[in-house]
């Protein structure tokens, strides 16, 4: 991960990475307290079932998502804004081609370690 300094990430120099199953992700700032993200959703991907302690909002840039979270289903579209409070279970599937950019916090270490993306699919 490249940085341009030591407390701040250069999202411009951040590269792509493929999580498998039509999902691709780009870290776009952290540190210990909160961690921003972007991912990309090809139409038809899912991020399956889970569930996770930290908080999460997450801001639908582009597409359009079918969201599951604790059992209710919504549709989220560009402009959309969806919290998720910590150890609901919810889910996601891209209904149109779009990118979300999601908000953890605390940070994500699964994410940083490579540990947390099983539920986007394999990696190819």
């Amino acid at each position: 991960m490249k940085r341009f300094s030591e407390k701040y990430i250069s999202a411009k120099d951040m590269d792509w990475e493929e999580l498998g199953g039509g999902v691709s992700r780009k870290f776009l700032g952290y540190d210990n307290q909160i961690m921003m993200v972007s991912v990309k959703f090809d139409k038809g991907a899912l991020g399956s079932p889970h569930q996770h302690f930290h908080t999460q909002a997450t801001y639908c840039v582009s597409g359009k998502f079918e969201f599951e979270i604790d059992g209710v289903k919504k549709i989220v579209e560009a402009g959309d804004g969806v919290y998720i409070e910590p150890n609901l279970l919810h889910s996601a599937i891209c209904l149109e081609e779009g990118q979300l950019i999601d908000t953890f916090s605390p940070v994500r270490e699964d994410f940083l370690s490579g540990d947390g993306v099983s539920y986007f699919g394999d990696k190819e």
